[in-house]
């Protein structure tokens, strides 16, 4: 029996996701009672989420050359990268699909009647011009890192995924030779992920820091205006996960809101910090413990984390249609499945960027010159109120996502699973593995 099993049970203040959600609830309070105060609390949310991303680009990268190496069919990699990426193309499209009915059935811009003449475009003009920036083709050729360890020290995760796959297929083709080399390599990924069961003690510390500065800064009278775009784009966030994601896990086998109930420490995490990367080491050593192969976990979620923004689709065409019907512009079939079509790669090509949300948003509308780029002036001031939920959704598709790669992939340990599933399982309460 392990130690962690034959510890005493934490009392309930002692459990991470209670503290989480204490935090959570003390941080809107500060915020709404003193906006200063709250305000001032935002290096805390900074500091916590630096602190994760610190770990982040080490974890993948001895997460999958781990995973390589111990495997003996190299075509393998190749073959669940494939099965991921089609994956991440069929449910990301569907989610932009599912924006874009949700937007034409509710019409939540209707009734405006916004003269994008009018409004003031100086606080979009750095997102807009960062998108101009961003292209497809040098997306992917930003994959390529300038050095070998240029990406470890920049955190770039497609980067550090890319080194990570070459190295680990070095590892392989090595052989014996590399036996002392992977012995190290997992006694390094050991020593990580208690590191990061040191760091993740301070999310409770994050998450207030996080929702205090929200609201705090913005203030929750500042959505009342658009508080029909705001609530469309959550119910429908809320639809595409229980309905899209929950007929997916249902068909791979497994309860959705059994893994909800399994990651809720995590999910209370990127609730408080508006941040899926802060739980993204901790996602990673949940699935492997709920019996997902390392190697799959490795290769499915950083690429995820990129390449199957569900929440970030459905913002898109959602919000795209907000502005087109706030300032009378009527966007024929055509026009919407042009819409559609420049969403799909733009969210590729703004993937990993800073408020990519945004970002990719101002690129697709830049292409698509029947909607105003200036309109998204009218939505600049809640989108830090859809952040959330954005990367709820994205963060809820990559997990099941993993789940059903590792499965295609015979990589699923389903008696792990189901004990980590079962509510009278081994479902841990903590974030990670107790230091």
């Amino acid at each position: 029996m392990h130690a962690a099993e034959a510890s005493p049970p934490r009392r309930w203040y002692g459990v991470l996701y209670i503290q989480v959600l204490i935090a959570i609830v003390l941080g809107v309070l500060v915020g709404a009672i003193w906006p200063d105060v709250g305000t001032a609390m935002k290096p805390l949310g900074d500091a916590f989420i630096k602190l994760v991303k610190m770990v982040i680009a080490p974890l993948i990268f001895l997460t999958v050359v781990t995973g390589i190496a111990h495997m003996r069919d190299l075509g393998g990699v190749g073959r669940t990268f494939a099965k991921a990426l089609t994956y991440f193309l069929t449910v990301s499209t569907l989610a932009l699909v599912v924006g874009l009915v949700v937007a034409n059935v509710v019409r939540p811009g209707d009734g405006l009647h916004i003269d994008f003449a009018t409004l003031d475009t100086s606080a979009v003009a750095d997102f807009a011009a960062k998108a101009h920036d961003t292209t497809l083709t040098g997306f992917l050729l930003n994959i390529i890192p300038g050095t070998l360890v240029g990406a470890l020290a920049e955190g770039e995760i497609l980067q550090v995924l890319f080194i990570a796959v070459l190295f680990g297929i070095a590892v392989v083709m090595a052989g014996e030779r590399a036996a002392p080399l992977v012995g190290v390599l997992d006694a390094a990924t050991a020593a990580v992920m208690r590191l990061i069961g040191m760091l993740m003690r301070a999310a409770p510390i994050g998450a207030f820091g996080g929702l205090a500065f929200t609201i705090g800064k913005f203030g929750l009278g500042s959505i009342a205006n658009l508080i029909g775009l705001v609530a469309t784009f959550y119910l429908t966030a809320l639809l595409f996960v229980v309905v899209v994601l929950g007929l997916i896990a249902r068909a791979a086998g497994f309860s959705l809101w059994r893994l909800l109930v399994y990651l809720k420490a995590e999910l209370l995490l990127v609730l408080g910090t508006s941040s899926s990367e802060s739980a993204l080491p901790a996602l990673i050593d949940k699935l492997e413990r709920a019996g997902c192969e390392p190697r799959v976990v490795g290769l499915v979620v950083p690429t995820g984390y990129s390449f199957n923004l569900d929440g970030t689709n459905i913002y898109m065409t959602l919000a795209a249609l907000f502005i087109a019907q706030a300032c009378d512009v009527e966007l024929s079939l055509a026009d919407q499945l042009l819409l559609l079509g420049v969403a799909m790669l733009s969210s590729k090509g703004a993937a990993g960027v800073t408020g990519a949300g945004f970002i990719t948003l101002a690129a697709t509308l830049s292409v698509v010159p029947s909607v105003p780029v200036a309109g998204m002036a009218l939505i600049l001031g809640v989108d830090r109120f859809m952040s959330e939920c954005r990367s709820l959704t994205n963060f809820i598709g990559n997990a099941v996502a993993t789940i059903v790669v590792a499965k295609w992939e015979g990589g699923l340990d389903k008696a792990a699973l189901g004990a980590a599933l079962s509510p009278n399982g081994n479902n841990p309460e903590e974030t990670v593995a107790p230091v």
